[in-house]
């Protein structure tokens, strides 16, 4: 028998940098864990589908080094320890991660999958209901901190179902060792491909496929000024209701240290995209065949927001319009780590921003509930 849902006024979903930025924020602002007290007025739960801490970086490839992401910045109210930079992202940000959970005492379940949210039947306080794996929540208030790394985007291309090689996207990607020795088609024009050219092309043969001319930065990307105008624009687009891309497809790739070396290596000649896949290769846009061994897809992620269907939050255009972190047309849902908050540093701010926006939205309901029932006591008397 189905057990009743447990209640928390807000539910985090995803313990990535934005759902801990977002735990810390509304911690900060008064509210309990939801594990410890279920009947008080503010509380609050963090779901994470993750068996461990750290949010995406836990999955990401061995060689991908401190010294090779682009910056992380520290989560709110606790520095990063020294790491150094020769250590791989996977096991240097899970740590930080593991020791911010702890500091704060933050009440995180895992792993814990979320498969729907919807609006509860009947519910005089117009509440939603989280359903998952480890059962059900009712909330007055959800931030969504699901990050893209669970919906790999992988292209349709004719002639896929033939290949008789390996082909495999960046969420399983491992190390260039799978490789030596063989011809290796790498599609995609963002960051990550950059980076898996760089490497493969110690070993094996690579031949690189985009849609488009990549857009390359002379110099090195600054946050103040390249990463403002970065934000506007995604803002603009999320405001607009229109579906943002990759932070990279605003801001263009920068001539890093490892882009300069694929580049000295001879391994960044662009090709236009093949226009379909055979057995043994790609057929290029000219006519002519070309064999390859692997199709490694580094064609990027899409917003795991699957869940969130229910709520028939997108709009004819494929997008979500946003005000700030806040659905537009669905004031109980923020969307944290999504659009212009995909970086870390705005994780951070879309984290308070959405806790102090929650708490604005709760006090006005409570305000309009002390002048309903004083209106009904006038009219009563």
């Amino acid at each position: 028998m189905a057990t009743d849902p447990r209640f928390a006024t807000v539910v985090v979903i995803g313990a990535g940098q934005a759902g801990l930025s977002s735990a810390f924020h509304l911690q900060r602002l008064g509210f309990a864990s939801a594990l410890d007290n279920s009947d008080g007025d503010r509380t609050f739960v963090v779901v994470d589908g993750n068996a461990a801490p750290g949010g995406a970086w836990q999955h990401r490839w061995d060689s991908l080094t401190m010294n090779t992401v682009n910056g992380i910045f520290d989560l709110p109210g606790m520095e990063k320890p020294p790491i150094d930079d020769s250590e791989p992202s996977r096991d240097a940000v899970p740590r930080y991660f593991a020791a911010y959970e702890n500091a704060f005492d933050l009440p995180i379940l895992r792993p814990v999958h979320v498969s729907s949210v919807h609006e509860a039947e009947a519910s005089p306080d117009a509440e939603l209901i989280v359903d998952t794996d480890a059962g059900a929540w009712r909330t007055r208030a959800v931030i969504n901190a699901t990050g893209t790394w669970d919906n790999p985007l992988v292209p349709q291309y004719p002639g896929a179902d033939s290949f008789l090689g390996r082909q495999l996207h960046t969420s399983e990607y491992v190390s260039l060792d799978e490789f030596a020795g063989q011809r290796v088609a790498v599609v995609g024009g963002g960051i990550s491909a950059i980076q898996h050219i760089e490497e493969i092309s110690r070993v094996a043969t690579t031949l690189w496929y985009t849609r488009r001319d990549p857009v390359w930065i002379d110099g090195k990307f600054e946050a103040e000024t390249n990463g403002r105008a970065t934000i506007a624009a995604v803002t603009a687009d999320v405001e607009a209701g229109r579906p943002s891309g990759s932070i990279s497809s605003y801001t263009g790739i920068p001539w890093t240290p490892y882009a300069l070396k694929a580049k000295a290596r001879g391994a960044l000649e662009r090709r236009p995209m093949f226009t379909a896949i055979e057995p043994r290769g790609v057929r290029e846009a000219d006519g002519s065949l070309t064999t390859v061994d692997v199709i490694l897809w580094a064609t990027g992620f899409r917003p795991a927001l699957r869940h969130l269907g229910p709520l028939r939050l997108r709009n004819e255009l494929g997008g979500i319009t946003m005000r700030g972190t806040r659905v537009k047309d669905e004031p109980r849902v923020h969307l944290v780590g999504f659009g212009p908050s995909q970086s870390t540093v705005g994780a951070n701010r879309a984290g308070r921003h959405a806790a102090t926006q929650i708490m604005r939205m709760l006090e006005g309901d409570e305000r309009d509930n002390r002048r309903h029932r004083g209106d009904a006591t006038a009219i009563s008397a």
